[in-house]
């Protein structure tokens, strides 16, 4: 299926990210305050207006469907969805569904999801150290995510373990987790944090470049360049030592405005075609309009029309404000 969504650089979108819902069981310091104030439940699209949205992009030419959040799993009846989206995969109309989650609840969904035809999914944990692991999400318990990690590769999914870079917290850490994670099969990815909201914290004192942090992961493994891709915006190598792939995905350091495939779509129905823009189309308004789905149509073709050549990400002293004010689990990560 040719994608019928050329922006005005070029580029095919093909690639759909959907946030169903805000919410999240966790608290990470670097994504959300403690004293969250999530959306009433009123304000988010149903599962059944999320399945036809997705179908609309599919038709359109999206091959390649994320589910998100703050944390999918956490949706009330989000099987549900997930099963009904799983006939593009059996039509040949959509390549993959996926889903990226904390880890919080695959102990109990992560057969379901293999039976719905999800075949890889992306785990986020950003140490091993339990305490440290307590500490960075306040919420979670990392023995409950290593279950839900042993159930999704009990039930034959491929797992990407993604790692946000947090300077002073894992940097040391994190040869360790690549050997544990390539022990396990496991590809990682590596990410700078984003300037996405408001948090507690101050996110200079969080920012690691992931030039440095490859500088620093030279000195122990021999890491060679390759055109690996997955869709999504990481660029790979391999580790000589261990096996296996490990991604880097650079935000501030490198962007990958250049070839980005991707829109999001937030739980409310509001459509991003940049993550680091505040430019958006509301196509809960469209899709409510009628029936039909010609002014749904028309409103993404408008708003890809309007999708910018980047983002404009900035962390420093004297920029200590977020480069845009909504959090990532509104946008969807």
């Amino acid at each position: 299926m040719q994608s019928t969504m050329i922006d005005p650089f070029g580029r095919a979108i093909d690639y759909l990210r959907v946030s169903v819902t805000d919410r999240c069981d966790f608290r990470c310091v670097y994504c959300m305050a403690e004293d969250m104030t999530f959306l009433p439940k009123r304000d988010l699209l149903s599962l059944e207006e999320l399945d036809r949205l997705c179908t609309v992009f599919i038709e359109k030419g999206v091959r390649r469907l994320r589910l998100t959040g703050g944390e999918p799993l956490v949706r009330k009846n989000i099987m549900h969805l997930i099963r009904q989206l799983s006939r593009h995969l059996r039509s040949g109309a959509l390549e993959e569904l996926t889903l990226t989650s904390n880890g919080s609840q695959l102990e109990r969904f992560a057969s379901e999801l293999a039976d719905c035809g999800v075949r890889r999914i992306n785990i986020s944990v950003d140490t091993l150290n339990a305490d440290k692991f307590h500490a960075i999400t306040r919420w979670g318990r990392l023995e409950k995510v290593m279950r839900g990690i042993e159930a999704a590769e009990a039930a034959g999914l491929k797992i990407k373990l993604n790692t946000v870079a947090l300077k002073g917290f894992n940097e040391d850490e994190i040869p360790e987790m690549l050997r544990w994670a390539h022990g396990r099969g496991m590809d990682m990815t590596v990410i700078e944090t984003m300037p996405m909201g408001e948090i507690d914290g101050d996110r200079t004192d969080q920012y690691l470049p992931l030039s440095l942090l490859r500088a620093q992961l030279s000195r122990q493994f021999t890491l060679t360049d390759i055109p690996y891709k997955t869709g999504g915006p990481a660029r790979y190598v391999d580790v000589a030592e261990t096996g296996g792939r490990l991604g880097f995905i650079t935000p501030m350091t490198h962007n990958f405005c250049e070839s980005c495939n991707r829109v999001r779509i937030t739980c409310t129905g509001m459509l991003y075609m940049c993550l680091g823009q505040d430019d958006s189309a509301d196509l809960r308004a469209a899709l409510r309009e009628s029936e039909g789905n010609d002014a749904l149509s028309n409103a993404i073709d408008n708003a890809i029309a309007r999708k910018p050549k980047g983002h404009d990400f900035v962390i420093d002293r004297r920029t200590n404000r977020p480069s845009v004010s909504r959090h990532m689990s509104v946008t969807g990560g």
